[in-house]
Formats: structure tokens, C-alpha cells, sequence
């Protein structure tokens, strides 16, 4: 059994449909980031870091893993499944993960505390942050244009950077003009896997939309964090 320590954000929701993709049996335990729950001590015996997700997994000696990436790879191997076992196949899901870590991520999280989350409107921090993470989604889009899934088959890639893609218009980032990631898009978020997990824990909004119900209120806690700086996932 794993215990997953998550909440309803981007690179929570890697895991929870990693798990779900994976059939692993998993008890869930949603975190409240505007409490500080990420903070406090038994999660940072977990976590050092503080935030989430983290996975333990009780089979393994009750074994901490800890960074979306990270538990993204440890279930793969865990497994053998959602990543080749081959050195260039292995590597090819490898970098477009790390591209996802270190890029996507990062640039749609930034354009999200400026876009959204800041109480002063910096337009050219909104500029610089929504410009490269359109320039990012771009990169996918021409790759996907030759390719079904990011690395050969259905990976640990594709869902890494499918759940931040995902959320382009709450980063208000446009996607007109790139078909093939828009056919990606769809087609993960047609798995049966992929519907369940983000429903792991399931969002108060929904950030695949530009603001509706809840949006308010979602990005004013989020505007709370931001300012006195208890910096968790929902700021990325």
C-alpha cells in the first residue's frame, strides 16, 4: 500500500493518475495548503521541502518519496510499466520529463503568481512568464506533430506535462494555432486513468477554465500565500 500526500494542483495530480494508471492501491490524504498542513512537522518528516506530493511506500520499508518527478520515476520502476527499460528509450521519456520539471512547470507556475496571484499587476513579468510558457507549449505542439505520445508510447512524460498544459488558460496562455497538442490533450484526458486521478482529490475549481465558479475565491487564498510567503504547488 502507498500513502499519496497530495492536493488538487498540477504536480499533485501527477501522481494520483500515475497511481491510477499504474492499478497501485494508494489511501489518500489531502493536504490543506492554506492551513500550512505542507509546514508542519510530520509532513516535513516526509518532505523536507514542504510541499507536496509525497508518496510512502509501506511494502518498501515505509520508503519517502518526495518531488512529482521523482515519484513519477520510483512508480515506474517500481512497476516496470509507463517508461521503457531500455537506455534510449528510458532516456527519450527522461527529457521530455525534465523538460516538463525545469520549464513548463516553472514558466506556466511564474505566469500564474503574476497573472493571477499578485496583488500588483507587473505586466512585464506577465509578458516575459506568459511568452515562454507559450513558446514551451509550442515545442510540444511541433514535436507532437510527428509523435502520438511525447516518447514513443504512453509515458510518465505525457503525464507530467499534460497537467500543467491542461491548465494554459488559467495561466492566460493561448493554445489557438497548435492542433497537435490540442489533439494530445484530448486524447489523455480521455483515459479512464487520467479522469480518476484528477478527481484525486477533486479541484474547487477548475483551472482548465479561465475563472468561473470559485475562481475568486481559489486565487485569493493562493493571493495569501503569495504574499506572506508560504510558497506551496498552487503559486508554480
Amino acid at each position: 500500500m502507498i500513502t499519496l500526500y497530495t492536493a488538487a494542483t498540477p504536480n499533485g495530480y501527477k501522481a494520483s493518475i500515475a497511481l491510477e494508471e499504474l492499478g497501485l492501491p494508494y489511501d489518500l490524504r489531502v493536504l490543506d495548503l492554506a492551513a500550512g498542513e505542507q509546514k508542519r512537522p510530520g509532513f516535513l518528516a516526509i518532505n523536507p521541502n514542504g510541499r507536496i506530493p509525497a508518496i510512502v511506500d509501506h511494502g518498501a520499508d515505509d520508503f519517502a518519496v518526495f518531488e512529482s518527478g521523482a515519484i513519477l520515476v520510483y512508480l515506474a520502476e517500481k512497476t516496470g510499466r509507463l517508461m521503457p527499460h531500455d537506455p534510449k528509450g528510458r532516456s527519450r521519456v527522461m527529457q521530455w520529463l525534465m523538460f516538463q520539471m525545469g520549464g513548463v512547470g516553472p514558466m506556466m507556475g511564474q505566469a500564474n503568481v503574476f497573472y493571477r496571484y499578485f496583488p500588483q499587476k507587473i505586466q512585464p513579468a506577465i509578458d516575459r512568464y506568459q511568452a515562454e510558457g507559450r513558446r514551451l507549449l509550442e515545442v510540444l505542439d511541433g514535436h507532437l506533430a510527428n509523435h502520438e505520445w511525447l516518447a514513443d508510447d504512453y509515458s510518465i512524460a505525457d503525464i507530467a506535462n499534460w497537467t500543467w498544459a491542461r491548465t494554459h488558460r488559467w495561466s492566460g496562455i493561448s493554445i489557438d494555432g497548435l492542433p497537435h497538442l490540442a489533439r494530445w490533450l484530448g486524447a489523455i484526458r480521455a483515459r479512464p486513468a487520467v479522469q480518476r486521478g484528477i478527481e484525486r482529490p477533486p479541484a474547487k475549481v477548475d483551472l482548465t477554465r479561465d475563472g468561473e465558479a470559485g475562481a475568486r475565491e481559489f486565487s485569493q487564498a493562493a493571493r495569501s500565500m503569495v504574499v506572506t510567503g508560504h510558497t506551496q504547488e498552487t503559486q508554480k
